[in-house]
């Protein structure tokens, strides 16, 4: 977009990360290590670590059964843990106004510092950008689904370099995470992208840290080890593109769907306590499947994969659809705030 290319020659090189906006960061979520200064035991701090637990805030995200199946953790501890954690964080009720300060809407109220608020990211799209409100936002899950060649993972491509502009230019200013499970990240795709935006291609792309996976238990390692990440380093997008084929390929017929669907919701509570423990957004895909009772007056009924489970684990839904030539259309599927509506972008 020629409005980017402006901006960025007036800044003449970006700076990716700024370190004022990291120091702030670090008021988001309270590290596990805290703990040892209310009478934990370093040792045992330890073991959450190594069970991929490195902020109070996700500790609280566990239920005591989950902490007690943790090696060398008895049910003690783990409420002694616990106690300690919830001097910490706060994890009880808040009033109204509290919550709307930490999910600014649309009342325009800013009084609230930048750090607690949602971050919208832009697409680089204005017609996708104004569809969404904004961007996609942090604290919440956005799940795209449509036909291949329908804009997805462009769009994936896409935000691996808007979410490293800085808040001013509606960016995120934090890294991205990329888990790919159909080998379709192309990061000589990234350059034209980051060109464009007038940022500088090999800067972007060390910003960017990718994963492979390969079964939905790779898939799910993946997620667990980039806790560890996400408390040292400041993120702002996790992509998992896309996030049921693996699911599709590893558990087969009516069979096992009930076992397929309970690991699905295992993972995507995870992508959920990742988005809202460390203030990120989650971009992932999704495939669609036929709909015989989609009705007779539908050409070519499609619904998107993972039923009800993956539904309502998404905050927003978006069903993407070749146009015209290169044209896409992007349409609000499901959304608590944004009404159903379309969008044209090109690719």
């Amino acid at each position: 977009m020629s409005m980017y290319a402006l901006k960025a020659e007036e800044h003449s090189q970006l700076q990716l990360v700024e370190r004022e906006e990291i120091d702030d960061e670090e008021d988001l979520f309270e590290g596990i290590d805290k703990l040892t200064a209310h009478g934990i035991n370093a040792g045992d701090v330890k073991k959450l670590q190594d069970a991929g637990i490195y902020t109070c805030n996700g500790l609280m995200m566990h239920t005591k059964k989950s902490l007690t199946g943790i090696k060398g953790l008895s049910e003690a501890k783990v409420d002694k843990i616990c106690e300690a954690a919830e001097k910490l964080v706060n994890f009880g009720y808040i009033t109204g106004t509290d919550a709307l300060l930490k999910y600014p809407g649309l009342t325009g109220i800013n009084v609230i510092t930048q750090r607690k608020a949602v971050i919208r990211i832009t697409t680089g799209s204005q017609a996708l950008d104004e569809l969404l409100g904004g961007g996609i936002e942090t604290l919440a899950i956005t799940e795209a689904f449509g036909e291949f060649r329908s804009g997805k993972t462009q769009l994936a491509h896409t935000l691996c370099v808007s979410t490293q502009l800085p808040t001013s230019m509606r960016g995120g200013n934090g890294k991205v995470a990329y888990i790919d499970t159909e080998g379709t990240f192309r990061p000589d795709r990234i350059v034209p992208i980051a060109e464009r935006f007038g940022m500088d291609a090999a800067a972007v792309l060390d910003n960017i840290i990718y994963a492979r996976a390969y079964t939905y238990e790779h898939q799910y390692n993946l997620l667990l080890g980039l806790a560890a990440k996400m408390a040292e380093e400041p993120f702002r997008l996790l992509i998992v593109d896309s996030v049921i084929a693996l699911f599709r390929v590893d558990f087969s017929g009516r069979g096992e769907l009930a076992e397929r669907q309970q690991k699905l919701a295992q993972m995507l509570s995870r992508l959920i306590k990742i988005a809202e423990e460390f203030n990120v957004a989650v971009y992932m895909t999704n495939q669609v499947i036929a709909d015989p009772g989609g009705g007779v007056f539908v050409t070519d009924p499609k619904k998107p994969a993972g039923g009800h489970v993956l539904a309502h684990a998404a905050t927003v839904r978006l069903m993407f659809r070749k146009g015209k030539g290169e044209q896409r259309i992007c349409k609000v599927f499901d959304a608590p705030n944004l009404p159903e509506a379309e969008a044209i972008s090109l690719p």
